[in-house]
């Protein structure tokens, strides 16, 4: 798991549970993607509207559960944007 998922986990974890749920993924995507985007921390080419962001929660949820772990979140994530 790379460091830049866990910190984007940690920027998407709105309520900071430990887990992320569809409606944080979007909500934290369209208000912290651009700035997250500017940091370098979330590919500029990432960001997208709701269901982009829903998408992507549907190919973490592994298990089916409605909410993403760190360790489902950051197999996507590493994957998906080259950082593994």
């Amino acid at each position: 798991m790379s460091d830049k998922a866990r910190k984007l986990f940690e920027a998407l974890d709105l309520d900071a549970n430990g887990t992320l749920t569809r409606e944080e993924v979007i909500t934290a995507l369209r208000t912290k993607g651009p700035t997250l985007a500017a940091r370098g921390d979330l590919p500029v080419w990432a960001l997208g509207d709701a269901d982009a962001a829903s998408a992507l929660f549907d190919a973490a949820d592994q298990n089916g559960d409605a909410v993403l772990t760190l360790e489902e979140f950051a197999a996507v994530v590493d994957r998906r944007f080259g950082w593994a």
